[in-house]
């Protein structure tokens, strides 16, 4: 589960990249890139609707996955999963006195 969940989360993480990146930002975005005009070349307001909606999507998915794997990966810390092994503790059992002046 784990797994499939951790694949899913990445490919989310990509499309979400990929998304914001396509948009258009100050400098007129994809369609100027290929000599044309941004609003034309996915119709006019075309591209701007349907980025957002996928880029909310991408973004609340890749929330969703997030939170799945670390409510996962704490409940499997909890059942003796731990990545720090458990080391025996010292004591020491001698009283501590102060040492004696050396004498010349």
């Amino acid at each position: 589960m784990t797994i499939v969940l951790t694949v899913l989360h990445v490919a989310v993480a990509i499309c979400l990249i990929l998304s914001v990146l396509l948009q258009a930002g100050k400098a007129g975005g994809m369609g100027a890139a290929f000599g044309g005009s941004s609003d034309t070349m996915f119709g006019t307001r075309g591209p701007v609707n349907f980025l957002s909606k996928v880029t909310t999507g991408a973004a609340v998915l890749f929330m969703v996955t997030s939170l799945l794997l670390t409510y996962i990966g704490s409940h499997n810390a909890n059942q003796g999963g731990s990545i720090v092994p458990a080391a025996p503790v010292q004591t020491n059992t001698q009283p501590l006195t102060p040492a004696a002046p050396e004498k010349k």
